[in-house]
């Protein structure tokens, strides 16, 4: 067994394991990270041969957190784990958008990396060292790979850069930016993570911060590489090509495609139309025998000749695929109010991509409970976003929630989070339902999520808006930024680069690089691109709506918060919880309490009008209020004993009315003096301070010659 071990100094004496040689050992190649009691076991493994027909990168990326890790048992009947969480999810898309541009454009075979948390600290986020192991693994196997390459987190917190903080302090107050990034040692590859309003040039200074730590920790797994004798990868031969064939169709493509692309066509289905016919015109010329032993080739030339073409109109003539400029932005129309039920809707629409959002307000009881190994949490504020094969003009049946609609999700998730209001009472869902789709989709649910808060009365702080931004170059140095990218714009180019933010700044933000790296120079241009466009669709929204709603829609259901001292939550739950359900089922609310630091209990009452939410509130402050000697209160009567009869003279306080304070004339029965459920009015004349009963009078508020009725 040859064990190998490498670290990493992040400083202030925090140390990063590596080590290879111990633990799976058939695998590709395998290693373990960790990081203070942090460990992660990442594995790769490859086929050797390519399956026939395919022509694209098939890796495939699996994070997993062993619950055993932190010493916990999984929820749920069946107390193992089932299928991935969200978080499991976002931190697999993370490693594998890093790893997918880096792995050499002809190698086709089947790649599976496998990462497993199996020991975790729960104040510290493994997500910022996955895509480390990742590539790692990937060093020390004989898998091509154009790596080596690392990841890591990069926070601003106090004023301060910090790479991989703490959980605590990524969630603590003073953290104004917490973003995830992938380099190699020349350049960024990928980037993701949100900010507090930042500028352009703090998230240029944080990756920039970033990338000297990723340097070094690129280095050390060269090392690691080297040492292992792993340098040199595997043969390879997955493509056979037919050079007559590609000569052929260049002749017969190309200067066809750069005329298509030159019409400023802003049909997508059209300019689909007239690239299929180029194909199909060649695919005349063959015989049926041809045809079928050589259309995979035809479908990757074709492509090709068509992404070439494409790419040199833009570098050349500077004309995109719709006609656009460079930094044009698609029209745009909204609506607000659309949907007469939900609580909140709106339409954004911006070319060929149109998002339908809807917000739903709701109680405590709607959180979403995060029971996981790390994240433990409970959100009152979700987005799910939804792309259904229709907004493609696909005719396909949907399948569930897809990874990418989990990952577009979550950045509109994260945009539109930093400009939530803190003191907002409901748990707000927002869902965004794509209807058409042609590039851009998570930012039109950013637009369309804004203004549908707004509708619902929601007082976000600022609006915010969203654009993603292109890039094509080419190897002579030339290229061209594109602002508000197509969907041809994106699959063609060289850049899909989303950011989020307000008038003031970036909230949010998602960069995949297709080529290697991105230099400081062509981001810093590419930011400011952004702005530019992004403040141009925020005018649309603000046009649109220029501020939220006075308040919230008359169906929305109603709620209320009130503050009481923790002695009072059993007074006002009951004996087993007879009073808490009376109070629902005569009010129609629903009624939550929860324990808050600072000794007091948080009561939610949520209802479907003021005067039920307001009639469960009346009943709840007379439970917790004090009753005060002197005080005159009206009292129901309750039940008649001979020697006198019990009232409720505040709510769930009742007292004896002893037949003496009845009247100012002498009873000897109670009979036909008072009834059940009549409405009298007493005074408290004192409480007994052992037995804290109450002593009521009814006589001492009748006139003394009045006969008591």
């Amino acid at each position: 067994m040859k064990v190998i071990k490498k670290t990493i100094d992040l400083g202030g004496g925090r140390i990063v394991e590596i080590e290879t040689g111990r633990l799976a050992k058939q695998a590709d190649g395998s290693v373990v990270v960790k990081y203070g009691k942090t460990m992660i076991l990442a594995t790769a493994c490859a086929d050797i041969n390519a399956k026939d027909g395919v022509d694209f990168m098939p890796l495939t990326v699996e994070y997993q957190e062993k619950f055993a890790a932190a010493g916990k048992f999984p929820g749920g009947f069946f107390k193992r784990e089932a299928r991935p969480s969200e978080n499991e999810i976002l931190t697999s898309r993370l490693v594998d958008r890093a790893l997918r541009p880096l792995f050499p454009d002809d190698y086709h075979a089947n790649v599976v990396v496998h990462l497993t948390l199996i020991s975790a600290d729960d104040n510290e986020l493994p997500d910022a060292l996955a895509c480390l192991a990742a590539s790692s693994a990937l060093a020390v196997s004989t898998i091509p790979f154009n790596g080596p390459i690392s990841e890591c987190r990069v926070a601003k917190i106090n004023g301060q850069l910090v790479i991989n903080p703490s959980k605590s302090d990524v969630e603590g107050p003073n953290t104004t930016l917490d973003m995830i990034v992938a380099a190699t040692e020349k350049s960024i590859v990928m980037v993701e993570g949100e900010m507090a309003e930042v500028s352009e040039s703090e998230m240029v200074e944080a990756i920039a911060f970033a990338h000297e730590m990723l340097k070094k920790q690129v280095a050390v797994i060269m090392e690691l590489q080297a040492e292992a004798g792993t340098a040199t990868k595997r043969t390879y031969s997955h493509e056979k090509h037919d050079e007559e064939l590609r000569t052929k169709i260049h002749a017969h493509a190309y200067d066809k495609y750069v005329e298509i692309a030159s019409k400023g066509l802003a049909d997508k289905h059209q300019r689909k139309e007239l690239f299929d016919a180029v194909q199909a015109e060649f695919e005349a010329t063959l015989t049926p025998e041809e045809l079928k032993e050589k259309a995979f080739l035809i479908g990757q030339y074709f492509h090709h000749e068509e992404k070439e073409a494409v790419r040199w109109t833009m570098l050349n003539k500077t004309v995109r695929l719709d006609g656009r400029k460079m930094n044009e932005i698609r029209p745009i129309w909204c609506e607000v109010g659309y949907l007469p039920s939900p609580h909140g809707s709106a339409i954004f629409t911006r070319g060929e991509t149109q998002s339908l959002t809807t917000i739903t307000l709701g109680t405590s009881l709607d959180a979403q409970t995060v029971d996981g190994v790390i994240i433990n949490e409970e959100k009152k504020f979700m987005l799910h976003y939804n792309f259904p094969p229709f907004s493609t003009g696909e005719a396909r049946t949907p399948r569930g929630t897809s990874r990418r609609e989990t990952g577009h999700g979550n950045l509109a998730f994260r945009a539109l989070q930093k400009v939530m209001p803190t003191d907002i009472p409901y748990v707000v869902r927002v869902v965004s339902d794509i209807l058409e789709s042609n590039g851009s989709s998570s930012m039109a649910t950013v637009c369309a999520g804004t203004l549908a808060l707004m509708d619902a009365g929601v007082k976000i702080s600022a609006p915010v808006s969203g654009i993603a931004m292109g890039l094509v170059t080419d190897n002579g140095g030339k290229h061209v930024i594109l602002s508000d990218i197509l969907g041809d714009e994106d699959h063609l180019g060289d850049m899909d680069f989303k950011v989020c933010g307000t008038a003031k700044g970036i909230t949010a933000c998602q960069m995949d690089i297709k080529i290697d790296g991105l230099s400081k120079e062509l981001l810093t241009q590419a930011l400011e691109q952004a702005k530019e466009g992004r403040l141009h669709i925020l005018s649309k929204l603000v046009e649109t709506m220029p501020q939220p709603n006075a308040d919230y829609k008359p169906h929305a259901p109603k709620i209320e918060v009130m503050f009481v001292a923790n002695e009072y939550i059993g007074a006002i739950i009951g004996p087993g919880g007879k009073i808490i359900q009376e109070m629902q089922k005569t009010t129609g609310t629903t009624i939550t309490i929860s324990e808050e630091p600072g000794g007091r209990g948080r009561v939610e009452v949520f209802g479907p009008n003021a005067d039920s939410v307001n009639a469960a509130l009346r009943i709840i402050k007379g439970i917790v209020a004090t009753p005060e000697v002197g005080e005159v209160y009206e009292a129901t009567v309750k039940s008649i004993m001979p020697y006198g009869a019990f009232v409720e003279f505040m709510p769930g306080k009742q007292g004896l009315l002893h037949i003496s304070e009845v009247s100012h004339k002498r009873l000897e029965t109670m009979d036909g003096v008072l009834k059940e459920g009549e409405t009298i009015k007493v005074k408290l004349l004192d409480v007994d301070q052992k037995t804290g009963k109450f002593k009521l009078s009814r006589k001492v508020l009748l006139p003394k010659e009045e006969k008591a009725s």
